[in-house]
């Protein structure tokens, strides 16, 4: 009898949800992906990118995300797999949203206060995590983000 192989989800569909296999980091798969993202941001803001672009970029991408996080998980019986970043690219985007600046202090900023709500989880990103469907999976990091745009903003104007 001929062995099967067992066959993971395709690689253009990898590459999307691992931010170019990012999240197949050995170690802190979610820093590194939130990291990679930085390179984007850079493009955004080089193609002078306005606020209602860049609301439009994170829809598509948001609603991309849970379709084809959630076709992954059901049919590979996973439940937030840590290989899956495009929510911490997602969360990186809406808190970069509220500065809109690529200076080294704000992208400090950014990055740091996004993994910090993203570890944390203030509810309802606490509430979004513990769903089993695409839909929680990419919402928690979504909130996280605009946890981390607010206190970026505020830390930016009035300190």
């Amino acid at each position: 009898m001929k062995e099967q192989k067992i066959q993971g989800p395709s690689i253009p569909t990898v590459l999307f949800l691992s931010w170019f296999y990012t999240g197949k980091s050995p170690k802190a798969p979610g820093t590194i992906g939130s990291l990679a993202t930085i390179p984007l941001i850079y493009l955004l803001h080089y193609l002078q990118i306005n606020i209602y672009s860049l609301i439009a970029l994170i829809a598509t991408l948001f609603v991309a995300a849970v379709v084809v996080t959630e076709k992954v998980q059901q049919k590979y019986h996973l439940h937030d797999p840590q290989w899956i970043v495009i929510d911490e690219v997602i969360g990186m985007l809406i808190t970069w949203a509220f500065a809109m600046t690529v200076d080294f202090p704000t992208l400090f900023l950014v990055f740091g206060s996004f993994r910090f709500f993203d570890i944390v989880k203030i509810w309802p990103a606490s509430y979004f995590d513990r769903m089993k469907h695409g839909f929680g999976t990419i919402t928690d990091d979504a909130v996280s983000g605009i946890y981390a745009g607010i206190f970026t903003f505020i830390l930016q104007k009035f300190i």
